[in-house]
């Protein structure tokens, strides 16, 4: 009797950890599916939007006193880093087929 406790024990948990891991197992999505442009570029412009309101904030923030001179220039190398990648997939999602071969 206690072994079978144990057994359907045993079950119980490693069900719970399949329905738990399964999203893991889940395929990655195909990003040709229709549909997969728009949430790209949705992405891409977010990133572009928050870097921008980022580098504002920044330099409000370093104009009232609160960042350094050198905060401010470490905040912004990040943010504007952060744009122009945003920009440069919004590029190549605007444009499929360049830069693969095709002239």
């Amino acid at each position: 009797m206690t072994f079978l406790l144990y057994v359907s024990g045993l079950v119980l948990i490693g069900a719970i950890a399949m329905f738990v891991a399964a999203p893991l197992f889940k395929p990655e999505r195909e990003p040709d599916r229709p549909g997969a442009q728009e949430d790209q570029t949705t992405r891409w412009e977010k990133q572009k939007t928050d870097a921008y309101a980022a580098i504002k904030e920044a330099e409000f923030d370093q104009q009232m006193g609160k960042l350094t001179e050198e905060d401010y220039r470490l905040l912004r190398e990040k943010y504007e880093a952060r744009a122009l990648e945003a920009l440069a997939q919004l590029d190549r999602v605007r444009t499929p087929g360049e830069g693969h071969g095709q002239s």
